[in-house]
């Protein structure tokens, strides 16, 4: 059985009404996945706008193992200090970790975020030394368009990101740094310049779904509707 556990802040947690890409991620694994698997998490809920809390269950399929370690707010500052007794009571196998917009954006700058990533990564270890992981860059949202010192960050981040994966891979615990589809466009894969829409959603399942298919031939290819 290999347990999946989704890592992230509000892109990840996903808000009331949302499909969220775990729920698209799930349905590329029961579509393509040939063994046994289990999404696993400490939290279910969706963040609630109306109540500024996580406490949501509104998810437009519920129909799905909706676990997940991700906050609305909340980055590698924050998970970096809990990954270790999460992994090692969920018992995950693979974590798919999409962070770092929420660090840059309000607690700290691309090489401080960077010693995060590098925190995170030992403290997941120390609860199972043969951790899979998957890391997705940043992906700019609307604000880079208009702050450059932030794009600068993301920029800078995203490069000390690679370096991170790269120094810290090893053949028992391997590291995937992840590529959001080129296609990505915030203009039409949000819906407020930052936050998935459905398109979103599929393409960032997407970039998870072929790291691991190319580098650990886990799955299929990514098709946006499975079967």
């Amino acid at each position: 059985m290999l347990r999946f556990m989704p890592v992230g802040d509000s892109m990840t947690i996903g808000s009331a009404g949302e499909h969220t890409w775990r729920y698209r991620m799930w349905q590329h694994l029961r579509a393509t996945y040939g063994g046994p698997f289990k999404i696993v998490g400490p939290r279910e809920a969706l963040y609630d706008k109306a109540t500024g809390s996580p406490d949501s269950h509104e998810y437009a399929d519920p129909e799905f193992p909706r676990a997940h370690l991700a906050g609305w707010g909340e980055g590698w500052l924050h998970m970096a200090p809990m990954i270790r007794e999460t992994v090692r009571a969920q018992r995950a196998d693979v974590l798919l970790v999409s962070l770092g917009l929420i660090d840059l954006g309000f607690y700290t700058n691309a090489v401080q975020t960077a010693d995060n990533v590098r925190v995170f990564v030992e403290e997941a270890r120390s609860a199972n030394p043969r951790v899979r992981m998957v890391l997705l860059p940043v992906i700019p949202n609307v604000r880079a368009e208009s702050d450059a010192p932030f794009a600068a960050e993301v920029a800078a981040f995203n490069e000390l990101l690679a370096k991170a994966v790269a120094d810290l891979d090893e053949p028992r615990s391997p590291l995937l740094l992840a590529s959001p589809p080129a296609s990505y466009d915030i203009t039409f894969d949000t819906y407020d310049g930052t936050h998935p829409n459905g398109s979103g959603e599929h393409k960032i399942a997407e970039g998870f779904a072929e790291a691991m298919h190319q580098a650990w031939d886990l799955g299929e290819p990514y098709t946006a509707a499975p079967a």
